[in-house]
């Protein structure tokens, strides 16, 4: 049968200090009054059922997901103990739908991203499922069409359409983020793709793959579908590491007995990772993003987030391209073009006022 794992770790810190330890920006509700997590759900709703979807997200967080998402099983929200990277959030959840239904097929899908329109992705994802129900060695990724030369992403090489389906293609080789003229080159040849992050595949083949690449993580994760109750004791020994560069570059070098292939994801797609991509999504006022009770004066190009108090006013005159956010007893006051920097920010403020406002 066909499963969907949404992926919803992370602290999600250069959303800071609108995400915090106790509500990672995932849960946080930015967009349209919904939070990332529901729109993720909501994007797969109807094409699995919902028994049929799980997530994998910090234990701490498992009540507020549960109230996000009250249409799914308790017994479908796995709760990681602590963050092990990317490799552990898919490698788990598919050891325990195998030990559920050995021929599961898994979509492996994250929560920080707003993808429109949503037909397109579901027209996208059925491929993807076919191409892994077809071929039990191929392991899926989606290739998202570039509209720019994007230097904060990943990138696959496409190679030759598969036969027999319409919009999938071997994958060559994974790119890192690229500099600047390497991503206006990838960009001008039309032969490389946006990695999305996403995936589909046989939880069995991927598994295989798990016991010669990384044999370490295959024992950690097959022992812990056996048995459940030794998750706080296993779980935060598994080796960190991200799926792309553990299973999906080794793979597609050769390294393991599966293959990579992509299918196409003409849609539009936005990583919501920092307060730069967030105000792309937030309702305009007088030039600005805006969220909350906020007051403009010769101020254009400014994020705007005002989420503090009931009786609290955010009132700003002659800033451009500015970020101010105030949330949680904290203002947040930096360039827009400085907002990556806020992880580094979270860090420093840890060091100077400790944990209390992180």
């Amino acid at each position: 049968m066909r499963y969907v794992v949404i992926m919803a770790g992370g602290a999600g810190t250069r959303l800071w200090p609108l995400s915090r330890h106790g509500m990672p920006k995932q849960l946080l509700r930015l967009i349209d009054g919904m939070s990332l997590l529901r729109i993720a759900y909501e994007r797969v709703a109807g094409v699995v059922p919902d028994e049929q979807i799980l997530v994998c997200a910090g234990a701490a967080y498992l009540d507020v997901v549960a109230q996000e998402l009250p249409e799914l099983p308790k017994a479908n929200l796995l709760g990681e103990p602590v963050g092990r990277d990317s490799l552990n959030a898919v490698a788990w959840p598919a050891a325990v739908l195998v030990a559920r239904d050995p021929e599961a097929v898994v979509a492996t899908l994250t929560a920080d991203h707003v993808i429109r329109p949503v037909p397109a992705f579901q027209e996208a994802l059925d491929e993807a499922y076919r191409a892994a129900e077809t071929d039990p060695l191929a392991m899926v990724t989606f290739g998202v069409v570039p509209t720019a030369p994007h230097t904060g992403f990943g990138y696959l090489k496409r190679g030759e359409r598969v036969d027999g389906l319409s919009d999938t293609y071997v994958v060559e080789e994974f790119k890192e983020k690229p500099d600047l003229a390497t991503a206006l080159s990838y960009f001008a040849s039309g032969d490389y793709w946006w990695n999305s992050g996403m995936f589909v595949w046989r939880a069995q083949t991927l598994l295989d793959q798990l016991e010669v690449l990384q044999p370490v993580t295959y024992a950690g994760v097959t022992e812990l579908a056996a048995h459940p109750e030794l998750l706080e004791s296993v779980y935060p020994t598994l080796p960190k590491n991200s799926v792309d560069f553990a299973v999906m570059e080794p793979v597609s070098n050769g390294l393991a007995t599966a293959h990579v292939v992509a299918v196409r994801l003409p849609i539009e797609w936005y990583d919501v990772g920092g307060y730069a991509a967030l105000g792309e999504h937030l309702p305009e006022q007088d030039g600005n993003a805006v969220d909350g009770r906020v007051v403009t004066l010769d101020s254009t190009g400014n994020v705007l987030v005002n989420r503090g108090a009931q009786d609290v006013l955010v009132a700003v005159v002659g800033l451009t391209d500015t970020v101010v956010v105030v949330a949680g007893g904290v203002t947040l006051v930096c360039p827009k073009d400085r907002a990556e920097d806020v992880k580094k920010l979270v860090g420093t403020v840890i060091q100077t006022v400790g944990e209390a406002y992180a």
